[in-house]
């Protein structure tokens, strides 16, 4: 069955980076449009990033220009690079197909942004 794993988060100080991974397993990656999604406590689920399985990429308007969503087929792995984050950017991390399977999501990464 289709797994996804999410890791890398943590806490970070604001203006500071991660790096978040994604790696797949029972799918064949290669061939599907992935996303990260985020979800704030008391918040609904939203898509951060997202990229075409032939690497286009489009970003949520608060991220774009900070992140930078990649992959890499070879090892069937998403990537989101976090840059310059803000404590609005606290969140649980989630990757997925774009658009979503509700069976696929995983436990998520906890990103923590304060002093």
């Amino acid at each position: 069955q289709v797994q996804l794993v999410e890791s890398g988060g943590g806490l970070v100080q604001p203006g500071g980076s991660l790096r978040l991974s994604c790696a797949a397993s029972g799918m064949t990656f290669r061939m599907y449009n992935m996303g990260w999604y985020r979800q704030a406590p008391g918040n609904q689920r939203n898509l951060v990033a997202r990229i075409t399985s032939g690497g286009s990429t489009e970003y949520q308007d608060s991220v774009r220009g900070r992140f930078t969503i990649s992959r890499d087929d070879a090892k069937n792995t998403m990537y989101l690079q976090m840059n310059n984050v803000k404590p609005e950017d606290t969140a649980a991390y989630y990757c997925n197909t774009f658009p979503a399977w509700n069976a696929y999501w995983g436990q998520g990464t906890q990103v923590t942004v304060s002093s």
